[in-house]
């Protein structure tokens, strides 16, 4: 997963609505200086829970997936992940994650 999406989008209080999801991710015990910890658990999340929907876009397959998230503090809130295998690619790339009110 790249990084970026993690540190810069995921984790950034910079900007809204993605200030939201980074509090929300802080508060889960997820941190900057250990993005790939966040990284780690969106992929366990993707494998082991089901998919909700499947949508096909001029840019490839999305997958909406929905569960728990293990988190370092020991939560497991339900949150919802959307990863999208373009066209041109073998491996899903994450699109967003937020946790599911």
């Amino acid at each position: 997963m790249d990084e970026r999406k993690v540190v810069d989008y995921l984790l950034s209080t910079l900007r809204m609505p993605a200030a939201a999801k980074a509090r929300f991710f802080f508060s889960c015990g997820f941190r900057i200086e250990a993005w790939w910890e966040l990284a780690e658990a969106l992929k366990r999340h993707a494998q082991s829970n089901e998919v909700l929907h499947e949508v096909r876009s001029d840019y490839g397959m999305k997958y909406e997936i929905e569960g728990a998230l293990r988190c370092p503090d020991g939560r497991f809130p339900v949150v919802r992940t959307v990863w999208q295998i373009d066209q041109d690619r073998l491996a899903p790339r994450l699109i967003t994650a937020y946790p599911v009110a």
